[in-house]
């Protein structure tokens, strides 16, 4: 898995139009959550991950993510009526449709022996604002032609926890500057 984010061009369908728009003009600058699973219309998906990353938005937003993102390799017809059957109305869902950005992360599988192709392993992470990833929850076992399933890394329980992690990090860093800070500033006043 690598922590360099590919710029790719991903097709969605936006008023009835095909637009098209990299991953630069995705993540428009917004720390965001982003999660990745094998497709569309299947079992763990749309029954556990992607309902529960929508009922689990507010939380992430208030927990600092700008915006949760979907993505599959699937095409926008399919992803946008995938998520009108589902309901979905906050999280994003982004079709992959020729999986660049899949393979450009490496996160890229084999399910031929279900008769789907090439998809993504299931995965979650966390991109700053500036497009790094802060954190990546990948499940275990990656590899081809997989017999399970596994789902417990890149649940929104882990992304939570996550994000309150990195919270609790930056809260430290920046309670740490200013305690430098103000014993720099004594320093040069005892120094005087």
């Amino acid at each position: 898995m690598t922590t360099q984010l590919p710029i790719v061009d991903f097709y969605l369908r936006e008023g009835g139009e095909t637009v098209v728009k990299t991953t630069k003009d995705i993540l428009d600058g917004k720390r965001t959550v982003l999660f990745m699973l094998p497709g569309a219309f299947t079992p763990t998906c749309s029954e556990q991950q992607l309902p529960g990353f929508e009922e689990a938005y507010d939380e992430l937003i208030e927990l600092g993510a700008e915006q949760v993102l979907c993505l599959s390799v699937n095409d926008a017809f399919v992803m946008n009526a995938w998520g009108e059957s589902l309901g979905i109305e906050k999280v994003k869902l982004i079709p992959d449709g020729n999986g660049a950005f899949t393979s450009g992360i490496k996160a890229g599988v084999s399910k031929e022996n279900l008769g789907m192709g090439a998809r993504s392993w299931r995965l979650a992470m966390i991109v700053s604002a500036a497009g790094i990833p802060e954190w990546i929850g990948v499940e275990e076992g990656q590899r081809a032609n997989a017999s399970d399933d596994p789902y417990s890394v890149s649940t929104p329980e882990a992304v939570k926890a996550a994000l309150a992690q990195l919270n609790l990090a930056a809260a430290a860093a920046e309670l740490a500057e200013k305690d430098a800070a103000a014993d720099a500033e004594k320093l040069v006043a005892g120094a005087l």
